[in-house]
């Protein structure tokens, strides 16, 4: 062994687990836990240290010894390098296997939460194709293979496509994404090929400097279609590249673009113009019409959002006297499909235009018995608020990532719904919440929804009932 720890090698390592944001974990024969790329639970690997960190091992394989029944043939050439799917490389069960056990170990062993009734993981209808929205980055610096290296060829560095694993500044040159219908390989291959046949700066990280920054598009289960395409500075490039989108393609339904001279790529606080066509798309959702902006939030996998906002309904199983609080409710979605069986809904946002577009959504819906309400949910949701709004019997709560605020769950457990749905996609910061929701509430049911096969991110659906005699 070097004297090192990044030089060590352990050899015949068992690859046990999956912990967090995908990485695999593998066990050294004198119980060393080391973090791995590209590794699938059964696999027996040669490893070398690269780095240590706060007592924490991560290495990369230098050898399979045996390799895991649980692998498959990964269907994307771009895998291992690109940094979008990470376990295509492992059967769809055993994704399904991991996802869950990673939830019930959150929430179970370390949260000290046991709901009464814990339902199988809902598996997803599709792997492939799923998404409806795909964002990418120019640069003109994209990642070189080393095979490309030591070539010592010539190779075009500009690159249209997905980030390179674990790097800011390295841009992986896509061809084919499996994830998003594959008009959008060729709508992205079409923009690329225009911009390097007309000369067409692209981004330079370093120097933040470069006219192409970034493109995303949307794709309804309908097939309207959006395309914003992010520039560095203004120039006539932009509408002779929009021109040429437009007229190579007319089915797209909306051609938006933005001028941002920051370094990120953030549309949120910049100015969406409209070049062709409207500023929205339309999705269609369980009997209902949702119009879906450039900044606004959809669930990116429209079948299995459909799914998982029926079993929002059954779980709550709402009642025409109920008052539903639908907080965190982006652009209306679930308190709408739900706003027929309750008197009525109100919804709170941070977003601005998440509200304007909820108010859009419930005219567009013919829906009478909502209202919507824009601002910080602690700000918001006050006692003055429920005076004038109606104290609320049931709840739904879909938090971003980082859970709920401390101060908004007390608020929650001071008005006491008799029954919340509690919809997250971050099972540490759930366990978290849980905990303090569960001096007043039983932790009845939990769900399991996968919305993004080959990652290692899932939804998960909580039911809560109020303790009789709190």
């Amino acid at each position: 062994m070097a004297k090192s720890s990044s030089n060590k090698i352990f050899e015949n390592c068992e690859v046990v687990d999956i912990a967090d944001k995908g990485k695999s974990v593998a066990k050294t024969k004198s119980g060393e836990t080391i973090f791995l790329e590209n590794a699938v639970p059964g696999d027996v690997v040669d490893i070398k240290v690269k780095r240590k960190r706060k007592g924490t091992f991560f290495g990369e394989i230098l050898k399979f010894n045996a390799r895991s029944e649980q692998r498959t043939k990964p269907v994307c050439e771009h895998f291992g390098i690109c940094g979008g799917c990470k376990w295509q490389n492992m059967n769809y069960n055993s994704q399904l296997f991991y996802k869950e056990r990673r939830v019930h170990e959150n929430l179970f062993r370390i949260g000290k939460i046991k709901p009464k009734t814990v339902l199988p993981i809902l598996a997803s209808e599709k792997i492939y194709h799923y998404r409806n929205k795909m964002e990418y980055s120019f640069s003109n610096t994209r990642w070189l293979s080393e095979s490309e290296i030591k070539s010592k060829k010539k190779f075009t560095r500009e690159a249209l496509g997905l980030h390179k694993k674990g790097r800011w500044d390295k841009i992986v040159d896509i061809k084919k994404c499996h994830l998003q219908d594959d008009i959008s390989n060729t709508i992205r291959n079409q923009i690329k090929k225009f911009a390097i046949e007309n000369e067409i700066e692209f981004f330079d990280p370093y120097k933040n400097k470069g006219l192409l920054k970034s493109l995303m598009i949307k794709i309804t289960s309908t097939k309207n279609i959006m395309v914003l395409l992010q520039f560095g500075s203004k120039s006539d490039f932009i509408y002779e590249l929009l021109s040429f989108l437009k007229k190579s393609f007319q089915n797209i339904n909306s051609i938006l673009y933005v001028i941002n001279s920051k370094p990120n790529d953030s549309i949120y606080d910049q100015k969406v113009n409209l070049f062709f066509g409207k500023d929205y798309i339309i999705e269609e959702i369980c009997g209902l019409r949702f119009k879906i902006s450039a900044k606004t939030f959809f669930q990116t996998n429209s079948i299995q959002a459909e799914k998982l906002f029926y079993l929002v309904k059954k779980f709550l199983e709402p009642n025409k006297n109920d008052i539903l609080y639908d907080l965190y409710t982006g652009i209306g979605t679930i308190g709408q499909i739900l706003s027929k069986d309750v008197k009525k809904v109100i919804g709170i946002d941070v977003v601005e235009d998440s509200i304007s577009y909820a108010k859009e959504n419930s005219k567009l819906n013919n829906l009478s018995n909502t209202k919507y309400f824009a601002g910080n949910m602690k700000d918001v949701f006050t006692e003055d608020f429920v005076r004038q709004n109606g104290k609320p019997s049931v709840s739904i709560i879909n938090p971003p990532r980082e859970g709920i605020d401390k101060k908004v769950i007390e608020k929650i457990i001071d008005i006491l719904p008799k029954k919340i749905v509690y919809v997250s996609c971050n099972s540490s910061t759930l366990a978290r919440d849980l905990v303090i929701f569960k001096k007043k509430y039983e932790i009845s049911k939990l769900q399991t929804v996968d919305m993004f096969p080959h990652t290692s991110h899932v939804e998960n659906v909580v039911l809560l009932k109020k303790i009789i005699n709190v």
